[in-house]
């Protein structure tokens, strides 16, 4: 069916532009700082604003999808991010430069799970890991290219053409979309859950925004702190008025199925060290190395490379191992190898940097992959925007945790050492901290039944398994 090997691609490339986006401003901050007047660490606000806005939408986007339709959102969610891409590119202020990407933000949140969403809801299950991999790509390649890209067209064009670049890709996704992809939705979706809505923005935008600004000096600690106090207040009593409340924005008791839970919580610690790597590995060539930040943005595509090459064996690895072997396994293999980038001192040869980044990338790429698909693998059609949107609020605050985590390790050791210049030997410890919270990650997946997601991996016939008992009671 044409659709079913187009839509993965449609989706695939409007997630390439919001994770892009995310991180192709890190090396224009000081020429889009002088241009409208400011500094570079007061701009920082415009990363932080964008990842607040994100992390406080997403709960929301499932339901929106059930009750206005998933074509409809996410043709809307892309032209909100347009919108907010132009913004950026004609703001004259601070002020201004922050609203639109706030803008972008709201797009951005809307756009991904709703992706997702209209992917495991248009491709059928048997297919669904070789869709997965044309979407976890995105989120593997736009983080690394982001910088390198950045520095290019801010060197070489200017840097409004960072967002402006967005407008044509958008409307071609909007095109594709309209053409491609059919408006499902719930035929009796969910009442809205304000009350969720507002302790779920309240913990995750206080948790995410506070772990992202961790460590960056953007504000003063015991703000941050405070940030992160409230957000995980207001997390609690999102999880108790859960369990009262039929339909909650958020549907925690997904996480009653085995394949979902691995997937949220496993995934969770896995991306919590991994995460960092799009942040310390661009510091580390920099700081530790003295590169340009285009130099180093050429280097960390080494990890793109990998991940491309993963990408026509992961369902052979899948069928013939299965996905507890994999998930388990990797989970390993890909932790040694980020243990390994603490050897990246001046003096190693440049041919090891870049075997490690993209051996690394290869194995990094099957582990997302798989959280992705398996994710999905038990869920009820009926239940899959709710699935969506808790998949999606997992990964944003496992980033910004990893985030938060890779720059307090190098704070930390910076402080322990007594220094004030950062060198290389000060992203050791960072690395090999990241690389045993993501090798804890084996502990979840081991306790995956032996036959998860054979269905999707196409190890045995028969119909997909449905909801566990208890998320079927709550249904009804």
């Amino acid at each position: 069916m044409p659709a079913q090997r187009i839509v993965p691609l449609i989706v695939a490339v409007a997630l390439f532009m919001e994770n892009m986006d995310s991180t192709v401003i890190a090396t224009s901050l000081p020429a889009i700082a002088a241009d409208i007047g400011t500094d570079p660490l007061t701009l920082k606000l415009a990363v932080t604003s964008y990842l607040l806005s994100l992390a406080v939408f997403i709960p929301v986007s499932g339901w929106t999808a059930d009750r206005f339709g998933a074509r409809t959102v996410f043709r809307a969610a892309i032209a909100v991010f347009m919108l907010g891409s132009i913004g950026c590119a004609l703001s004259q202020s601070l002020a201004h430069f922050v609203v639109a990407r706030i803008v972008e933000g709201i797009g951005g949140a809307m756009m991904t799970p709703v992706a997702r969403l209209i992917l495991v809801r248009s491709v059928d299950k048997r297919e669904l890991i070789n869709a997965m991999v044309w979407v976890t790509l995105p989120a593997l390649i736009g983080p690394l290219l982001g910088p390198a890209l950045g520095g290019f067209i801010t060197t070489y064009i200017s840097w409004h053409w960072i967002f402006l670049i967005n407008i044509p890709i958008g409307l071609a996704g909007i095109v594709l979309a309209t053409i491609f992809i059919e408006d499902v939705r719930a035929q009796t979706p969910d009442p809205f859950d304000p009350l969720g809505m507002l302790l779920a923005g309240l913990g995750i935008g206080g948790l995410a925004f506070g772990g992202s600004v961790l460590g960056l000096d953007l504000l003063p600690l015991p703000v941050v702190l405070a940030l992160m106090a409230g957000g995980a207040v207001a997390a609690y009593a999102y999880v108790r008025h859960a369990r009262r409340t039929p339909a909650p924005v958020l549907d925690l008791s997904l996480l009653q199925i085995p394949t979902m839970r691995a997937a949220v919580v496993g995934g969770f610690i896995y991306r919590s060290g991994i995460g960092a790597m799009p942040f310390l590995l661009p510091l580390l060539l920099q700081l530790g190395f003295g590169l340009t930040a285009f130099q180093s943005g050429l280097i960390t595509l080494s990890n793109v490379v990998g991940a491309m090459g993963m990408k026509t064996v992961i369902p052979l690895i899948l069928r013939r191992f299965g996905f507890k072997l994999a998930l388990t396994v990797n989970a390993l293999i890909s932790a040694a190898l980020v243990a390994a980038c603490a050897t990246f001192t001046p003096g190693v040869p440049f041919a090891w940097i870049i075997a490690v980044l993209v051996v690394g990338g290869f194995f990094r790429s099957l582990e997302f992959t798989s959280l992705n698909t398996i994710a999905y693998a038990d869920v009820d059609q009926r239940l899959m925007s709710r699935a969506t949107s808790l998949v999606a609020v997992a990964q944003q605050l496992s980033i910004s945790t990893g985030v938060a985590i890779g720059a307090l390790a190098v704070d930390l050791t910076l402080r322990w050492r007594g220094h004030t210049t950062i060198t290389a030997a000060d992203f050791q410890p960072a690395y090999i901290t990241i690389a045993l919270i993501s090798a804890c990650a084996f502990f979840v997946f081991v306790r995956l039944p032996p036959d998860a997601g054979a269905e999707l991996a196409r190890r045995t016939p028969g119909p997909v398994p449905g909801p566990t008992e208890g998320t079927e009671q709550k249904l009804g």
